[in-house]
C-alpha cells in the first residue's frame, strides 16, 4: 500500500498567481478583456484562442475568490494524491473539455439543433470552474471515500457526494455556466479512472 507524501505546490501556486494577475489586468478594461478572451460560442470560429483563455478570465472579486479557494483545496489534495504532471493534465484537459461542451451546446442552439435551454450562443463564458470541477471529478474517482464539508453545511460527506451536489446546484443559478462544469467533471472523472487503473495515485 502506498502512503501519504509531501509534494511541491509550485504548479498550483503558479496557476493561482496567473489567474490573479490576469484578473487585475482584466479590471483595467473589463468589458473589452472579457469580450476578447472570454468564450462566446457564436464567435469561437473567429476567436479560437478563447477556448483556452476563458479559463483564466474572471468577472469580479467573488468569482475569482471562490474559484481560487476551490482550486487551492482540491488542487493541493490532488497534487499529493497523483502528482504535478497529472494535476496539470487534469486541469488543462478538463478546463478545455468544459469549454468545449459550453461551445458545442451554445453553437447547436444557434443552429437550432437543440433546445434553447441548453445554452446561449451569445453568452460569454469565463472562469476556471470547469478546470476546478475536473480536479474534483478526478478526486471523486481516485479517493471517493474521503470526507469533506460544503460551506455552510457542517456535515461531513464523501467527496463524490459533495461534487455531485455542487454540480447539481450549478444547474439552478442564473449566470453559471453549468455546461462547463458538466464537461469538466466528466473529463476529470474519466482521467481519474485512468489514473486509478494504472495505479498512478497515492492511497489515503
Amino acid at each position: 500500500m502506498r502512503t501519504y507524501r509531501t509534494v511541491s505546490l509550485n504548479a498550483l501556486w503558479f496557476l493561482i498567481a496567473l489567474n490573479v494577475v490576469i484578473f487585475v489586468i482584466t479590471r483595467l478594461r473589463p468589458e473589452a478583456m472579457i469580450l476578447t478572451f472570454g468564450l462566446t460560442p457564436v464567435y469561437l470560429p473567429q476567436q479560437p484562442w478563447t477556448i483556452f483563455t476563458a479559463m483564466f478570465v474572471h468577472y469580479d472579486f467573488f468569482h475569482i475568490l471562490f474559484n481560487m479557494i476551490s482550486l487551492y483545496f482540491l488542487g493541493s489534495f490532488f497534487l499529493r494524491a497523483a502528482g504535478e504532471r497529472s494535476f496539470l493534465g487534469v486541469f488543462f484537459i478538463g478546463g478545455l473539455a468544459g469549454n468545449l461542451l459550453y461551445f458545442l451546446l451554445g453553437y447547436l442552439v444557434y443552429l437550432g439543433k437543440v433546445p434553447a435551454a441548453l445554452g446561449n450562443p451569445l453568452s460569454t463564458g469565463i472562469g476556471a470552474s470547469g478546470a476546478v470541477f475536473a480536479i474534483g471529478g478526478a478526486l471523486a474517482v481516485l479517493v471517493p471515500r474521503v470526507r469533506v464539508m460544503i460551506f455552510p453545511v457542517p456535515i461531513p460527506m464523501p467527496l463524490w457526494v459533495a461534487i455531485i451536489i455542487l454540480l447539481v446546484l450549478s444547474f439552478f443559478f442564473a449566470g453559471i455556466a453549468w455546461q462547463a462544469h458538466l464537461g469538466g467533471v466528466a473529463a476529470g472523472a474519466i482521467m481519474g479512472y485512468l489514473l486509478r487503473r494504472r495505479g498512478r495515485y497515492y492511497y489515503f
